[in-house]
């Protein structure tokens, strides 16, 4: 065994025995549209001059949510003044909102004495001994401000300073002279600092102050064992209760946990199935070679899944759904390899199966790295500027190609190399699968069709498509889903069919007239209106129970108008960067023609996709933009392979015209694409038929993207790119001949001189 090949063995299995040990030990995160739940995002009115009040404003909600009883809650700031709130197992979404939305409440309380005497309010303080509490002596309207400190020359440590304003001044000092005329350990010498119900501090006046006088000049200090982090949380707790900042909802998702958990259920399936006709269909092609492939692809999935799980990483339905697709996209690389070194055992280059898989590995790292690029930086657009579940996607599709990667070029080279070296597999070549062409180059080698001998032709072709797509955005419109609308989307199922027309005309009666009633299946019904309260939500609920038999509510969301707008000016932005992004890409990697050419294909592919979702009535929504940026990624690889193996063959016969080498580079390259279209499309028809209604749609524009995206990048792409060649030498031409007159123009002048 080569020294190479010893050291890719050792990296291979060190990484799955890491990868086993951590797929064993750590749990994936699911995000709540898995385990059901409810997702609240919340936008704090602030100004400017006040950008530390989400900070205290979060520090409130953690409160009010630890008195809700969450179990696992998760609150994290999104952006200067959004914080979102997630809510596991939390079905009832109004008393979630009423609790978060309210502005926080600071009191300031008398210590009447312990819980063994009558009269007033008990509540536990902060080590969780009872305390009886007088009426309120002080709010937070009386704070003026709390800032944490550092006594350094004193040694007395971290400390807390309140200041109070206006009548505060002087109901603190009343407040804290009448405590001091306590004795010393009493309890009533304690005031007790209340926010939402819950005592954050009961410190005792200290023996300092005189009785009747209390603290005049308005600012007390507040001390004990406090560390910075405590000293702190208490300043940020008073300091919210002080300036209350007003909190509006702006986005609340909703999800059932049948929903997840059928969710889960159908893409474990989809997964399994597609996985298994994925890997049946590599064997058939390529026997041996193609069973080591799929084994690699089952070392892909635990890497994977074991890279989701280290990383921490949530995994939502969008990002399940990536995970499946990830593993069709898997193949891809191992098709370059095997197709290219096929190529090099046909032509004799390579006498043995294995030098051929050398050669193949080789030769086409350069494609591999090309396509496997472009489709990171459609994962980090959709990681950096989506948002909610869709952010997920772009997470396990970026883990998704990074495993292929390593899958690829060292699983799959390792046994394959292994294998090719078997005394067995080199006295019967044709095991590997190596030492066939196929079928697909077989029926292209014997016709050869010239398809570029008429690039217009196939452009005209793309134009009458492209015209049938933009008919179907005129005429029908495109549906914006509620993610770009705004609004309020409620899901249910039924246990029998569905009269659509009674239940719109049900929840007409009952003051909802704009309300969009759609079937989803048989006993599926989605309700779509304008941005709604809860109450007006429940009522919409009641109605639907009204006439339908037991409705169970899977899906609940709301949209707010500006999140709505500012989701939709988000999406383009994203799609302009994404193209943007893969044009200077690829100028970069080949020539600027190849990648306004693969761009252009990119937008054909855009326009259609919408086209076809607009005549079939089906909305763009959130995960429909996933889908638009995975299509990106999936079409500019068919292209980078394609241009790829031109820019190969121009080097080798810079003489030979364009559009010959063009046509030579579709017929090499081809096998492959079809080869890998075949092995996406087994995982996107598994999602399709069994990935349920949350991920029909996906699966869908996933499919007509892949089509879509295979026809343009050979007659669509390439044929661009045969004219953008043919203009730019023919303006070469005339730069160097310069004017056609010109030479005449200078010769009689220079006799007459």
């Amino acid at each position: 065994m080569k020294t190479s090949l010893r050291v890719r063995a050792l990296l291979a299995l060190a990484v799955i025995a890491v990868s086993l040990y951590i797929a064993l030990t750590v749990p994936v995160r699911l995000g709540l549209d898995l385990r059901g739940g409810t997702q609240i995002v919340l936008q704090t009115r602030t100004t400017s001059a006040d950008r530390d009040a989400a900070d205290r404003t979060l520090e409130v909600l953690r409160g009010r949510i630890d008195a809700l009883g969450v179990a696992e809650p998760t609150l994290v700031r999104s952006g200067e003044s959004r914080i979102i709130v997630e809510l596991p197992g939390v079905q009832d979404p109004k008393r979630a909102a009423d609790v978060l939305g309210r502005t926080a409440q600071l009191t300031i309380h008398p210590v009447l004495g312990t819980t063994g005497e009558s009269g007033g309010r008990v509540l536990p303080d902060e080590s969780g001994t009872p305390l009886r509490l007088a009426a309120p002596a002080l709010t937070g309207e009386h704070v003026k401000e709390a800032n944490a400190g550092l006594d350094q020359q004193s040694g007395a440590g971290w400390h807390v300073t309140v200041g109070f304003e206006g009548a505060g001044r002087d109901s603190w000092a009343r407040l804290t002279g009448e405590a001091a005329c306590r004795p010393v350990g009493d309890p009533a010498r304690r005031l007790a600092i209340v926010l939402d119900d819950k005592v954050i501090s009961s410190p005792q006046v200290d023996p300092s102050i005189t009785c009747g006088t209390g603290i005049q000049d308005g600012a007390t200090r507040i001390t004990g064992s406090f560390g910075a982090a405590g000293a702190r949380e208490l300043s940020l707790l008073i300091n919210g209760g002080a300036l209350p900042v007003p909190v509006e909802t702006v986005e609340q998702r909703t999800v059932g946990p049948t929903l997840g958990a059928q969710a889960i259920a159908a893409s474990s399936w989809a997964a399994a199935i597609g996985t298994a006709l994925t890997g049946l269909f590599i064997v058939f092609v390529y026997r041996l070679m193609g069973a080591l492939a799929t084994l690699a692809l089952a070392c892909y999935c635990l890497v994977s899944y074991a890279a989701l799980a280290a990383l921490g990483a949530t995994l939502t339905l969008p990002g399940l759904a990536g995970f499946v697709l990830a593993i069709g996209m898997a193949v891809d690389a191992n098709v370059l390899v095997f197709e290219r070194a096929r190529e090099e055992y046909a032509a004799r280059l390579r006498p043995t199966p294995r030098s051929a898989l050398a050669a193949g590995f080789r030769q086409a790292f350069t494609a591999i790295a090309d396509s496997n690029i472009t489709t990171l930086i459609a994962a980090a657009v959709l990681f950096f500027l989506a948002t909610g579940p869709v952010r997920g996607f772009g997470v396990t599709l970026a883990i998704g190609v990074l495993a292929s990667v390593f899958s690829a070029l060292v699983v799959t080279r390792v046994l394959a190399e292994y294998a090719a070296n078997r005394s067995l597999v080199r006295r019967r070549p044709r095991l590997t699968g190596i030492a066939s062409t196929g079928v697909v180059r077989d029926r292209l080698t014997r016709r050869n069709p010239r398809l570029m001998r008429h690039p217009r032709r196939w452009l005209a072709a793309s134009a009458a498509v492209l015209a049938l797509a933009a008919t179907g955005i005129a005429v029908r419109g495109v549906d914006l889903g509620v993610e770009f609308t705004g609004g309020r989307l409620m899901q249910y199922a039924t246990t029998a069919p569905v009269d659509t027309d009674q239940v719109r005309t049900a929840l007409a009666d009952a003051g909802f007239p704009r309300a969009v009633v759609q079937s989803s299946g048989d006993t599926g019904l989605t309700v779509r209106t304008d941005p709604l309260t809860n109450a007006e939500a429940a009522e919409v609920t009641d109605t639907v129970q009204t006439v339908t038999q037991q409705p169970e509510k899977l899906r609940d969301e709301l949209i707010g108008p500006s999140l709505g707008q500012e989701m939709r000016r988000g999406a383009l932005i994203a799609l302009g960067i994404a193209l943007t992004a893969q044009l200077l890409y690829l100028a970069a990697r080949f020539r600027w023609t190849y990648g306004v050419a693969a761009v252009l294909a990119l937008a054909h592919d855009l326009v259609i996709l919408v086209g076809v979702f607009a005549w079939l009535g089906k909305p763009v929504d959130g995960v429909f933009l996933a889908a638009v940026l995975t299509v990106i990624g999936y079409s500019v690889n068919d292209s980078v392979v394609l241009f790829d193996r031109v820019r190969e063959l121009v080097r080798k016969t810079p003489g030979k015209p364009f559009a010959d080498l063009t046509d030579q580079a579709i017929l090499q390259t081809l096998p492959r694409t079809v080869n890998t279209g075949m092995g996406a499309a087994f995982i996107l028809t598994a999602l399709a038929v069994l990935g349920g209604s949350s991920l029909t749609d996906f699966a869908v524009a996933l499919l007509v993207g892949l089509a879509v995206g295979t026809y343009s990048s050979v007659l669509t792409a390439a044929p661009i790119a045969v004219r953008l060649h043919h203009h730019a030498g023919r303006r070469k031409v005339q730069r160097a001949d310069g004017p056609p007159d010109s030479a005449s123009s200078r010769s009689p002048s220079s006799v007459r001189a």
